[in-house]
């Protein structure tokens, strides 16, 4: 490795989740020791890899999918960047006291679904963002304590969703976080894309998503979770995770022109369904985004639904309502009398944007119109990509 700035950057996200080869320490080490913008880096990097793992274990380091995370930046006493600790062995003389027992099941969790731990719960992380951005941080947090709770001998191979099993659908979402992560001018960890340009939006998704689970499925599963990890973290360290003005910018990703703030939620949106896809395929609950969340990826999601359905859609009134809220629109033509009311809860609403819920499988209050209404639900449903 050499001390060249971009070839240092491109550590940083290794060195923050603890996946560091020891060969490239002692070089990092010096670097970080002369420049302040890459030691600035590698301590933001850090300190959101630490909130996003969740709680500090006794002694102050928090626990990760991977394992307890290191020293912050700098020379650690033997000169390296500071390994993992071991972890502390029994107090001599002590009598291990018995293990804690397993959390409650959630309120509503289905019957049969292994619960999580609070931490997946609650997950509240201790990250700062401004509030476009804190959603991706929930829902980031909320897939790493899924993660962490997976045994050892985890079942990646398990099917989950499309044609992928647990380890390819990490994959994807390495791949679904790229564009934002480029367009933020994000340090590159992973190849470039080899999609040509000009190709429709959803073709180069697609291609991409399956290149790069060809090269991750090369790798561990290990290395997969922590290359996911470090450019979610770059994406909650970057400026536009803490500048409203700055991600009030639109730009066009995944084919559709939003402000930088909305595709931080689309982000959220997509890490949360696929939480719950593997969540469904190992038979563990996940629960659904905190309510203030959730109430924003609702509002989403009408944004790009309104649009979508153009002028001269059949007006419908369509109420969300439910979790601590409750919200009307009309969607569809403007001068038009009302022709259907549709009474949806934020879950069902978003699932249903998101492809995980059918119309016809839909729970649902309706009044008027059944055509109306079903073009509306067909029309959702379709916006789809996940």
């Amino acid at each position: 490795m050499t001390d060249d700035h971009e070839a240092v950057r491109e550590l940083l996200g290794a060195w923050a989740v603890d996946a560091l080869m020891p060969t490239d320490e002692p070089a990092l080490t010096r670097h970080l020791r002369e420049c302040t913008p890459c030691a600035t880096e590698a301590a933001r990097l850090r300190t959101t890899v630490r909130h996003l793992d969740g709680p500090a274990l006794p002694g102050g380091v928090p626990e990760g999918p991977l394992g307890r995370q290191s020293a912050p930046p700098g020379p650690a006493s033997d000169g390296t960047l500071g390994r993992k600790p071991a972890p502390p062995g029994p107090v001599p003389g002590e009598t291990p006291g018995p293990k804690p027992a397993p959390p409650s099941p959630a309120p509503g969790e289905a019957p049969g679904r292994h619960g999580l731990s609070l931490a997946l719960r609650s997950r509240a992380p201790a990250l700062r963002t401004a509030p476009h951005a804190a959603p991706y941080a929930a829902a980031v947090a909320g897939l790493q304590a899924l993660l962490a709770e997976l045994e050892e001998r985890a079942p990646w191979g398990t099917p989950v969703v499309h044609d992928w099993d647990v380890h390819d659908t990490v994959a994807h979402l390495i791949a679904a976080d790229e564009p934002l992560a480029r367009h933020l001018g994000l340090p590159a960890r992973e190849p470039a894309p080899r999609v040509p340009d000009g190709r429709p939006w959803r073709a180069a998704w697609e291609a991409r998503t399956r290149e790069v689970i060809r090269r991750e499925r090369t790798r561990t599963p290990a290395q997969t979770v922590s290359a996911w990890r470090v450019q979610a973290a770059g994406l909650l360290s970057s400026r536009a995770a803490h500048d409203p003005e700055l991600a009030a910018r639109a730009t066009v990703l995944a084919g559709v022109r939003l402000p930088v703030a909305d595709h931080f939620l689309s982000r959220a949106f997509e890490t949360w369904v696929h939480a719950d896809d593997i969540g469904v395929a190992l038979d563990r609950a996940v629960p659904p985004p905190p309510s203030p969340h959730l109430w924003q990826l609702v509002r989403l999601a009408v944004r790009i639904l309104g649009p979508a359905l153009g002028p001269k859609s059949p007006p419908v009134a369509l109420t969300v309502t439910g979790d601590g809220g409750e919200t009307e629109w009309v969607l569809g033509s403007s001068d038009d009398p009302v022709r259907a009311e549709l009474v949806l809860t934020p879950v069902d609403f978003c699932l249903l944007v998101g492809g995980r819920r059918t119309p016809d499988q839909l729970p649902r209050g309706t009044s008027g119109d059944e055509s109306a209404i079903h073009h509306i639900l067909t029309r959702a449903s379709s916006l789809a990509w996940l």
